[in-house]
């Protein structure tokens, strides 16, 4: 069997094995998942090694490995590893072990063959497996999880539809499906309309506006692990592949559709973060994040520029580590407290401090603060957006405020989010004793929050030289200067002297004061939390109404959607009076309409 047939192959026997294992069996779930999870990840280290690989039969091309895959393949094994890995001890005493570790494998197979799929209908089949996937990792949830199952699996069903109709198109136009024989020029109007169904397809996968209104319900529903897995991890992988397979390999780029590509990037980093802000739950707030960063990946790739498509690249792989170590930190919150509600969380830290210390690399690393890997990406899309300004753009200022406006008010939300869980007054828990989660829980966190800062701190020198650079074909040329060991030794100095000031002050003791809110009393039962931050931004003339909208869901297009099926079912409905004669009239009248299309050329 060709070797890029294992990382398949052997994830799909498992998991649906998994799938008829009694739950009652103790620990057979967990260690296959496990020990499959680590051999599909050694299976992906191989294969990276080894890279480029071709699986050829009946003189097609069906599964290739190159440079652009290779990389993202080895995140999805390592990805797969750690969830596989932190779920053991999260979903121990769970019901639907059997549906999680099952659903876990498939999807984990599915992912593989999606990255090496060449044939458009190969990886739409993977394409549309991993909805299914989705859908019952959701269902994992338990009660109440339905309703959120069914919006994922619409929305993500619909944009496979979108693909599907895409792939016709290309079949049409090029007369065949192998992604290496296919080069489209905007020559013709029916290309445009093959650009935006498979635009709109990563971007439902990857949770970019307008089809991100799915994650969010998710992450509230779903087992805390499958949430990193899916849109914080595979599904961010997934979907900014098919976005940089489309403008490196499938197109030939226009500054149209780079503009299409960028405003849908900016609009998402800034609507996505001012969400974040004023969330009172912290799966929610995640949520909201993981759809913001998705911006800067579209807003990259948009510039058309080789290091603004990098810096996009570059960014989709440091999101993934990042935010799926900001996920699992949450999940540890939750697993200690039960609850993800910052009303009644505070003042963690001093009782996890392992996870406390995995969350502040990674809540630096996503708001783009150096020497971490997030401030490199960013500082990479902003010089492609500076060099877009060279080339005679005219509105690279615009794109470079949004990307620094939307960065701005990450670190904002992570400030709030760090006081509230973690730096703030100490909740009362009845009956609850908080410690550290257990070393199995967080190792992957910390694994995770060490690569954030080597992918920033050697950024050059590792992902940028072995992935990235790669991947590209090219060189990058960077405009201004970076030294991020000179950064990260200036900053280490800085902590240091900051350290000795605290040690020195210390000395002295330290002055305790109560918080300060305006002047106002508080007695001794009262806490206050960080849930109040940027409140004030609900009131703030426009975006009062913005906000009320979003409550309202009317850029929801699930539920716009929803709306508008259930007015045209109404309508419909009173057509059904039980007349014969109108029965027959309305059929006479469809059949002179069908005809009168069918034969409008000859009539």
């Amino acid at each position: 069997m060709n070797p890029l047939l294992y990382p398949i192959v052997i994830p799909f026997i498992a998991g649906l094995l998994l799938y008829v294992i009694p739950r009652r069996v103790k620990g057979i779930h967990e260690a296959a998942a496990l020990l499959v999870s680590a051999g599909t990840f050694g299976l992906t280290v191989w294969l990276f090694l080894q890279k480029p690989m071709e699986w050829t039969t009946q003189n097609s091309l069906i599964l290739r490995l190159d440079d652009l895959s290779a990389f993202i393949l080895l995140a999805a094994g390592l990805f797969g590893f750690l969830i596989a890995l932190y779920s053991v001890i999260y979903m121990k005493d769970r019901n639907q072990r059997s549906m999680y570790y099952g659903s876990l494998l498939l999807t984990l197979g599915a992912t593989c063959g999606a990255l090496m799929s060449n044939h458009l209908i190969l990886l739409l089949i993977f394409w549309g497996f991993l909805g299914i996937t989705l859908y019952l990792l959701i269902q994992s949830g338990g009660d109440g999880a339905a309703p959120a199952a069914k919006k994922s699996l619409i929305i993500v069903g619909g944009s496979d539809a979108l693909l599907l109709l895409g792939i016709v198109f290309i079949y049409s136009l090029t007369g065949t499906f192998e992604m290496d024989k296919i080069l489209l020029s905007f020559n013709n109007g029916l290309v445009t309309w093959v650009f935006v169904l498979l635009a709109l397809s990563a971007f439902a996968k990857a949770g970019s506006l307008p089809l991100h209104t799915w994650i969010p319900d998710m992450a509230m529903h779903t087992p805390i692990p499958a949430t990193a897995l899916m849109p914080a991890a595979l599904d961010k992988l997934l979907g900014i592949y098919l976005l940089g397979r489309m403008v490196l390999n499938l197109f030939q780029m226009t500054g149209a559709m780079n503009l299409f590509l960028m405003i849908v990037g900016a609009v998402t980093i800034i609507t996505a973060v001012m969400m974040a802000l004023v969330q009172h739950d912290l799966r929610k707030l995640l949520a909201y994040h993981a759809v913001s960063q998705v911006g800067y990946m579209v807003l990259g790739i948009g510039t058309g520029t080789v290091i603004g498509i990098a810096g996009g690249l570059f960014h989709m792989l440091n999101n993934t580590l990042y935010k799926t170590c900001l996920f699992l930190t949450g999940g540890s919150v939750k697993y200690r407290t039960g609850s993800t509600d910052l009303d009644e969380l505070g003042g963690l830290a001093r009782f996890m401090p392992m996870t406390f210390l995995s969350f502040i690399f990674a809540a630096l690393a996503i708001s783009g603060i150096p020497p971490l890997n997030g401030f490199v990406s960013k500082w990479m899309v902003y010089q492609g957006l500076v060099e877009l300004g060279r080339e005679g753009d005219k509105l690279w200022v615009v794109w470079l405020l949004a990307a620094m406006f939307g960065s701005g008010l990450t670190l904002a939300s992570f400030m709030k989010l760090t006081h509230t869980v973690f730096l703030g007054d100490s909740a009362k828990r009845a009956g609850r004793k908080i410690k550290e989660v257990g070393f199995i829980m967080w190792l992957p966190t910390v694994i995770l929050a060490v690569l954030c800062v080597l992918f920033g701190v050697f950024a050059i020198q590792v992902p940028l030289k072995h992935f990235i650079i790669p991947a590209m074909g090219s060189d990058i040329e960077y405009i201004g200067s970076w030294s991020p060991g000179l950064a990260t030794v200036m900053i280490l100095i800085g902590i240091g002297i900051g350290f000795l000031i605290y040690l020195a002050g210390n000395l002295k003791g330290i002055r305790e004061a109560d918080s300060f809110i305006g002047g106002e009393e508080l007695d001794s039962e009262t806490r206050v939390t960080g849930t109040g931050f940027y409140n004030t931004i609900r009131e703030m003339g426009m975006f009062s109404r913005i906000y009320r909208w979003a409550e309202d869901k009317w850029f929801d297009v699930y539920d716009l959607g929803n709306h508008l099926f259930s007015g045209i079912g109404g309508v419909l409905s009173k057509a059904h009076t039980g007349v014969l004669n109108l029965y027959v009239f309305w059929f006479v009248f469809g059949l002179i309409v069908l005809l009168i299309v069918l034969m409008g050329g000859s009539l």
